[in-house]
């Protein structure tokens, strides 16, 4: 095992694993709940690997399958811009097998770890540290999904959010080391406004929509040389 790649695993294991995996608990418990199987659960936990596409396709109504499925791609469409940013960091034969493990743990870790490791030894850092809080997920969605009459409604909204707390405030760490603090005031100015959208607009196209105009508005107000 590549030096590099232990590093990524023994990093993974930190409090980026309890995060994802009091979310993934709340998922396995909400699959549950909603009449699926372990291995429903298991399938979208591994496959879609996002939360936010995970719920919308959990909510969907019977019959809404092809709508289901759209918005699913809708709210995971954020791992693309997540790629591109983390493309110019990760190099060479190895970096296609990045792509399926590309989420917001693990593209919020790599943008703060990777510019201090040497540039062969960042695929196998992202490739370790991905796995890792992946099987994370499928572990504790099995998990969530055993242990769901356990779990009471309020519990598993707290358990849902504490990933997205731990990424703000991880945004807000970045920010105080003097990181991309454009980019965090340009979101956090036009987020709001995905909330005005028309009736029938699902909302993950205001998320969508806020990300890149705040985003194209921090990039165009970068210093320039």
């Amino acid at each position: 095992m590549h030096p590099a790649f232990r590093l990524g695993v023994r990093e993974a294991l930190g409090a980026q694993a309890v995060a994802m995996a009091a979310t993934f608990i709340a998922f396995g418990a909400a699959v549950h709940a909603a009449g699926f199987g372990l291995g429903w659960g298991l399938f979208s936990s591994g496959g879609i690997y996002g939360m936010a596409g995970q719920m919308v396709l959990l909510g969907a109504r019977p019959g809404a399958s092809a709508a289901a499925v759209a918005g699913s791609l809708m709210a995971n469409a954020r791992f693309l811009p997540m790629a591109a940013s983390l493309a110019p960091l990760v190099r060479g034969r190895l970096a296609p097998l990045c792509v399926p493990f590309i989420s917001i743990t693990p593209w919020a870790a790599a943008m703060r770890r990777l510019p201090d490791l040497p540039a062969p030894d960042r695929p196998r850092w992202f490739i370790g540290f991905g796995v890792t809080v992946w099987t994370v997920g499928l572990v504790t969605t099995a998990i969530g999904h055993s242990i769901a009459g356990y779990l009471s409604p309020p519990v598993l909204r707290l358990l849902l959010m504490l990933n997205v707390l731990y990424f703000a405030l991880l945004i807000a760490a970045g920010v105080a080391r003097g990181g991309p603090w454009r980019a965090s005031l340009a979101g956090a100015v036009v987020a709001p406004f995905a909330l005005l959208l028309p009736e029938g607009v699902p909302p993950a196209w205001g998320l969508l929509g806020a990300s890149l105009i705040g985003g194209t508005a921090a990039f165009l107000l970068r210093k320039r040389p």
